[in-house]
């Protein structure tokens, strides 16, 4: 029978148990690469693994170029909207949190950087052309105001960060201490969570909690199936290359019936590149352009322009892959990709196209039309019926002058399973025009 002061002494040490245990877990999520509508689903589903785990906080590792700026508020929408406490953090060193990733970065609940890194430059880009002077400053505008936003709600310096969007201000790890932009210099991931231990944070819903993650465990946020698949093929480069390739074996599959691999690999990963596009906005001038290149390569095979359909088709797929994306320049594909892509696709295609095209045009071997043209020997005289062998077989055969038996005979026509012959003309001899 357990006594009183027992009981107590068990149920303290269940309290301290439970609370240490409440107060051990940190979530981590890795944010490699471009932003993408990809990040917005990786991000939602990362808080609420945090929110029904009861962790301390969710760490969002940053290093990106950049990114789309309608998926970066979305983004940034889940994460001011978390019940729990957020901790942006631009590492390894020699990373970075630009363009758009200065926007998470401004985002978290505490901001922090590793030395040798840098954020900011967050200018909006559009095409990376210039834009028209109105559209560029309603842009500005509205991505100031998003990070004016931000920083004021986080105590942070918004004048400063503003200069980010209308400067395109970049600044390392010490300088954005300085001016006020970010809370802490970690070098890694323990010494952030030693100086996060005791800090007081103060949420976007205006709740305050204390952060305990001197001792914390971290453990890293699952991500489901879909998840992986496209955040590892969302990389433009990466989709348009799946889709060349993709389309190149269904194509073969076409020209050379039978082969299934070829059709079955390629459908899968045209549709695997298509997937991965799809999550970017598209440019369909572009998608013309790459339309409009196979249809050269194609027409290069089959008419004689001494090479200039096949340079047009080639320039066409480049100048549809440069401009497929309709996004900054950290999303659309790289002018490497394009030319390592359709180099080799032009000249694939065209080798495959003239292939096809030079066996439609040779006669045909088998069935009625290959008996054309082709000699027999008359095996009974032919008068004008008879009987011939061709191709080893006995055919009944008519012709319209009598033919001995052993005349050699040349087929002129086929007309169900009687051929209709003529003689052969045998060169003249030697001596017949000698006296």
């Amino acid at each position: 029978m357990i006594r009183l002061p027992q009981l107590a002494a068990l149920l303290t040490l269940w309290a301290v148990l439970s609370g240490s245990a409440g107060a051990s877990q940190v979530l981590l999520l890795k944010l490699d690469g471009v932003i993408h509508p990809i990040t917005v689903e990786i991000v939602k589903d990362a808080v609420s693994q945090a929110q029904t785990s009861h962790t301390q906080a969710l760490i969002i590792e940053l290093n990106t170029p950049g990114g789309l700026l309608e998926a970066t508020r979305e983004s940034i929408s889940e994460i001011l909207k978390a019940p729990i406490p957020i901790i942006t953090y631009v590492t390894p060193s020699g990373a970075r949190a630009a363009s758009a990733g200065f926007f998470f970065l401004e985002a978290g609940d505490v901001a922090a950087m590793s030395p040798g890194t840098n954020t900011g430059a967050a200018s909006p880009v559009l095409l990376g052309q210039q834009m028209e002077a109105v559209m560029r400053q309603k842009v500005e505008n509205d991505a100031a105001a998003l990070l004016r936003s931000l920083t004021a709600r986080r105590g942070r310096n918004s004048e400063l960060a503003e200069k980010t969007v209308r400067e395109a201000k970049a600044f390392t790890e010490k300088e954005a201490l300085d001016g006020h932009l970010i809370e802490l210099i970690a070098a890694d991931l323990p010494e952030l969570l030693r100086k996060l231990d005791g800090r007081e944070i103060s949420l976007w819903n205006g709740q305050r909690t204390t952060l305990k993650t001197a001792d914390a465990s971290v453990t890293e946020v699952k991500l489901n199936w879909r998840e992986q698949l496209m955040a590892a093929i969302a990389d433009p480069n990466v989709g348009f290359i799946l889709m060349v390739l993709g389309a190149l074996g269904v194509y073969v599959e076409f020209s050379s019936p039978g082969l299934i691999f070829p059709g079955v690999a390629g459908a899968i990963l045209a549709l695997l590149g298509l997937s991965a596009l799809s999550v970017l906005p598209i440019n369909w001038v572009g998608v013309a352009l790459l339309v409009l290149s196979v249809v050269l390569f194609a027409l290069e095979a089959k008419l004689t322009s001494h090479g200039v359909l096949g340079v047009g088709g080639t320039v066409a797929m480049v100048l549809g892959a440069l401009l497929l994306v309709n996004g900054p320049p950290e999303i659309r594909i790289h002018l490497a990709t394009a030319l390592g892509v359709a180099l080799p696709f032009a000249l694939i295609t065209m080798f495959l196209v003239s292939l096809v095209v030079k066996a439609r045009r040779n006669k045909v071997l088998t069935g009625a039309s290959g008996m054309i043209d082709e000699i027999g020997e008359v095996k009974t005289a032919l008068a004008p019926e008879g009987k011939v062998l061709v191709h080893g077989e006995y055919w009944n055969a008519v012709s319209t002058a009598p033919v001995d038996a052993g005349t050699r005979v040349r087929v002129r026509a086929v007309k169900g399973l009687t051929l209709e012959v003529e003689p052969l003309q045998s060169p003249p001899s030697p001596a017949a025009g000698l006296r």
